[in-house]
């Protein structure tokens, strides 16, 4: 009884102070009380669950993703195979560390297809450009955007949501595929992996899913930006390939260029002429991954960059520990999340910016 009493002449009092108010504060503050009413009624946490839950059904049955599964499991189970044909050869060289046996199934192989690494680094992106190169053009083409937007949920949420499910489908796959190296190399060579090889597989498999995110958030904001499902794609892949590709030949031709106009270099410059073309090489995320994941998975690299014979001088011939090769890529690892949020952030304002009505 007393809430309700006090509820009451809380109620008078608001309505007696509105009156006195001039009319453009009036309105003002109707309009406030408006959008607060309308963000309670409109926000609804369980909304972002069940769009994730929505996209991890459609990703999961759909025959796109099924085809790029089989493909991605074939090669590294393929390349698996060269790797157990070469292990003993690897395990015998004198390499400085014939202790990380499990570590050699995911960087070594015969010569007649590419190691395991190689495959993930050149298909990886093929897999987050296929879950999202129609992630939200395919929406506006069917008609079916406006009516999810129609729903109680954010806008954000459906951007977030598309994010995150095929960003969890990318980490529950890899995953899996780790386990199965594991449990083959378990079961073939019968050597449990130490704590240390653990740590770095973890890593591997988590720096691998961020490399994917990026393709993915690429692959999302050009399904943001252009209208048709086959235009995103060509454009995801497209610069998949000059990445992959045309990029080295362009530094390549660009260094030899540059050492043609300084034939009578000292030594600081040769050093700074590498530098500057390893940090062109880094912008690409081709070039970021493979660094992080070979000085992850092979404890013998030291440095990945230009030494001089005093730098060199002195440094004891044994593996690093896994802190020391994390601190090594952490600015590679810094570089992939960072080109993520930026592609994200990109296909983030642009979709709340854009206007959605019927098939616009």
């Amino acid at each position: 009884m007393e809430a309700s009493v006090l509820k009451r002449r809380l109620n008078k009092w608001r309505n007696a102070v509105s009156e006195r108010l001039p009319d453009g504060l009036r309105k003002f503050a109707g309009s406030l009380s408006d959008r607060d009413r309308f963000d309670k009624s409109n926000s609804n946490p369980a909304a972002f669950r069940v769009l994730v839950r929505k996209e991890i059904a459609d990703h999961v049955r759909s025959w796109r993703f099924i085809l790029l599964l089989a493909i991605i499991f074939l090669t590294c189970v393929a390349s698996l195979y060269t790797a157990l044909n070469s292990l003993q050869d690897a395990i015998k060289s004198e390499d400085g560390y014939s202790d990380f046996v499990i570590l050699k199934l995911f960087t070594i192989s015969d010569g007649t297809l590419p190691s395991f690494i190689g495959f993930i680094g050149f298909l990886g992106p093929l897999l987050g450009i296929g879950l999202g190169f129609d992630a939200v053009n395919s929406e506006r083409n069917k008609g079916t955007l406006s009516r999810i937007m129609a729903q109680p949920i954010h806008r954000d949420d459906l951007l977030n949501a598309k994010f995150t499910a095929s960003l969890f489908i990318i980490g529950f796959m890899f995953l899996a595929l780790g386990l199965l190296v594991l449990s083959l190399g378990l079961l073939i060579v019968g050597l449990p992996p130490s704590f240390e090889e653990l740590l770095r597989i973890l890593a591997f498999l988590v720096v691998t899913v961020f490399y994917i995110g990026f393709w993915l958030n690429l692959s999302i904001l050009f399904s943001v930006r252009f209208r048709q499902p086959a235009t995103s794609a060509l454009a995801g892949i497209a610069v998949w390939l000059f990445f992959s590709f045309f990029y080295d030949m362009i530094l390549n031709l660009l260094s030899s260029a540059l050492v043609r106009n300084n034939q009578a270099s000292t030594v600081d410059d040769m050093l700074n002429h590498v530098n500057l073309m390893l940090g062109l090489s880094r912008i690409s995320p081709y070039t970021l991954f493979n660094e992080a994941t070979s000085t992850l998975l092979m404890p013998t690299v030291r440095n990945l960059g230009p030494l001089t014979t005093e730098q060199a001088y002195g440094a004891i011939d044994s593996p690093l520990p896994f802190g020391q090769s994390l601190l090594l890529v952490w600015p590679q690892v810094t570089g992939l999340i960072a080109l993520t949020l930026v592609c994200f952030a990109i296909s983030y304002v642009m979709f709340l910016r854009q206007e959605i009505r019927g098939r616009s």
